[in-house]
């Protein structure tokens, strides 16, 4: 499948994906950022995105006026599709804030069930404000993630360790300038007759507990000088910081928005970096059906995914064109408009 870009209302487009190009069950990864219904319209004023305004100066780049129940029936109607187009293995990161989003979560626990609900991440989207308002600061919006089944795509992310980590995480240092700690060699649970549960250095595991392991990969760890021995005899695996990959994502993550936009909300690229790196891989399907000015999609390309973005606004598909163009290659197929034309003349008559 070659790269798509498709100016359109995005039901349509969705539709088009599902009939037409026979896509259903092959998008391993869908990222949407939709309107967060502020009831407002984000414009772009010489060449510079603003916030919600309701005045009559600038473009509109898009409107966000759906509020309450029609919002939230919109939001359904496009993750139901959305479902239909995910494999099995496929994951939903949904971008929304803190005033809508949990009313968004319980559509979404509808649509994908409760059991596939996987994190409510909190993204830090700006630095602290310090203007009066009756509550506290709002500096973050959250991301709901969701998957089609218990067994998706999955690629453990890890950060780096900064030197606090180490100090804090890994306080000891060997004789050879090492960083390391150490940890049980014993776990909850007793086995009866098993590997697990027989004499080391003619010592049993504590009453209750059995050996992480069996007995002679920890004579092996032992003779490697991988086991501490305290002074009391007990003894623990060592573990360089050296050899950690890093430290596993939480779920606050610190991705602020750009200072400059030139398209309204748009998002850090290495938010959308870290979301495509751990739910996709190689060669897997990227969809976004709100993309604005193109930050998945260009990740996508970026990471060796192929990708589908859909905007209805005239201003989200020429951003995204040109955030695209800033890459070498052939990159996309966008479809003639007038297809899309068709489409939104067929149904408007089928709704007549």
């Amino acid at each position: 499948m070659k790269n798509l870009l498709i100016k359109s209302e995005n039901i349509i487009g969705l539709n088009y994906l599902l009939n037409e190009i026979d896509l259903k069950g092959k998008i391993d990864l869908v990222y949407i950022d939709p309107p967060f219904a502020t009831g407002g319209n984000f414009t772009i004023t010489d060449g510079r995105a603003s916030t919600i305004s309701n005045s009559k100066s600038g473009d509109v780049a898009y409107s966000d006026t759906l509020v309450g129940d029609d919002f939230l029936d919109f939001i359904r109607q496009r993750l139901l599709l959305l479902k239909e187009l995910m494999s099995d293995q496929g994951s939903i990161y949904l971008h929304i804030d803190y005033k809508i989003g949990h009313y968004v979560k319980i559509v979404m626990d509808e649509v994908f069930g409760i059991e596939n609900f996987r994190n409510d991440i909190t993204r830090i989207k700006c630095n602290p404000k310090n203007f009066n308002r009756l509550g506290y600061g709002n500096i973050k919006d959250l991301i709901l993630f969701y998957t089609k089944s218990n067994n998706p795509i999955w690629n453990e992310p890890r950060e780096k360790y900064t030197e606090k980590d180490f100090e804090k995480l890994f306080p000891k240092i060997n004789k050879q300038g090492r960083r390391y700690t150490t940890v049980p060699i014993h776990a909850p649970g007793e086995t009866e007759n098993g590997k697990s549960n027989q004499p080391f250095k003619g010592i049993l595991p504590p009453k209750g507990r059995h050996w992480r392991t069996d007995v002679e990969t920890l004579e092996q760890w032992d003779k490697e000088g991988l086991i501490e021995w305290s002074s009391t005899g007990n003894p623990r695996k060592i573990i360089f910081a050296d050899e950690r990959e890093g430290k596993r994502v939480q779920d606050i993550w610190d991705y602020k928005d750009p200072q400059y936009p030139t398209y309204p909300t748009e998002k850090n690229p290495d938010l959308l970096d870290l979301i495509i790196l751990t739910s996709s891989n190689e060669n897997s399907i990227v969809l976004d059906c709100f993309c604005g000015s193109g930050t998945t999609l260009k990740s996508a390309q970026l990471n060796g995914r192929k990708w589908i973005g859909i905007d209805k606004s005239d201003h989200a598909i020429k951003a995204t064109i040109n955030k695209l163009e800033t890459i070498e290659g052939d990159l996309f197929v966008a479809k003639p408009e007038y297809k899309f034309e068709e489409l939104e003349k067929k149904q408007a008559a089928n709704t007549a």
